[in-house]
């Protein structure tokens, strides 16, 4: 960071701190809510209603694991009244920037508080199941804001668990018609593998193993023996990622590439424009590419 970014945001956060004496409700008097990735304003919009106004600091492409915020989500942070992230390690820089802008009455949810976080995994949101836990935790946090309303959040929360429910058996229903040797996947970064457990599909391999690093010719050789022997047809990533090391993977095994998964955020398209759509659409796409 140059230095005079650096300042930049020191004197933004600075200023955020002094004017955070307790976060104020939007003018129309809709609880302001924070996500830290667009994929939660899902949930916060089933659960609040009309009594919430929701933004995510995280913009739609960019990766949560390695984002750097800048002085624009400190004045955002400030004036939050409800903060929704996932934790699990997802979002190793927001701490520090909670610190650094002093919101002593802002309200954290966790999404991730209480789940069994497997291998390190921050992704729990992928699978359907999970998300139920995300949204009662939301629900929560909105009673402990506005108790007024805690009868119609909770009215809310029974009908996306509701629909979360349908779209778990929709996506089974999909993978019981394809053969448990073709539920294969090869990934570039593990997001799905929450989604895969529940779902019955094998994660063979996964390029990134580590945010933001590449892995080494070892590595890119075991995936290419890996994706030969399983007859694996595709590898799946994201837009946000660039397809440099895919299509090495790609290249040598001679398979194609699909880069429009969605998982962090949902994306500007209207297909992917809230989390059920979302995971339907994912779905469409792996499933297709399993036959």
């Amino acid at each position: 960071m140059s230095l005079m970014r650096r300042f930049a945001l020191l004197a933004a956060l600075a200023l955020a701190a002094c004017s955070s004496q307790g976060p104020a409700p939007a003018g129309d008097g809709r609880i302001r809510v924070l996500t830290t990735i667009s994929t939660f304003n899902s949930f916060v919009s089933a659960v609040g209603g009309a009594h919430v106004s929701v933004t995510s600091l995280v913009p739609v492409g960019a990766s949560p694991e390695t984002y750097q915020p800048t002085p624009q989500d400190a004045a955002t942070l400030a004036e939050a009244q409800l903060l929704v992230e996932n934790g699990a390690g997802l979002e190793t820089w927001l701490a520090r920037t909670i610190r650094s802008v002093g919101a002593p009455k802002l309200k954290i949810v966790v999404g991730s508080a209480g789940l069994p976080v497997v291998e390190g995994n921050p992704h729990l949101w992928m699978d359907p199941q999970n998300a139920k836990h995300y949204v009662a935790a939301i629900r929560d946090g909105l009673i402990a804001l506005d108790p007024e309303h805690a009868s119609e959040y909770r009215a809310n929360t029974a009908r996306y668990d509701a629909k979360l429910d349908a779209l778990t058996a929709r996506i089974a229903a999909r993978y019981r018609a394809i053969p448990p040797q073709r539920r294969v996947m090869i990934v570039y970064h593990n997001a799905f593998q929450y989604y895969n457990a529940r779902f019955g599909i094998r994660t063979l391999g996964v390029i990134e193993t580590s945010p933001g690093q590449d892995p080494n010719p070892q590595q890119i050789a075991r995936l290419i023996d890996l994706a030969k022997a399983h007859g694996v047809h595709a590898i799946f990533s994201e837009p946000e990622y660039s397809p440099k090391l895919a299509q090495q993977v790609a290249g040598s095994a001679n398979i194609s590439i699909v880069d429009n998964l969605y998982d962090d955020s949902i994306g500007t398209n209207a297909r992917v424009a809230d989390y059920l759509s979302m995971l339907d659409y994912d779905t469409a796409i792996i499933a297709r590419s399993m036959r």
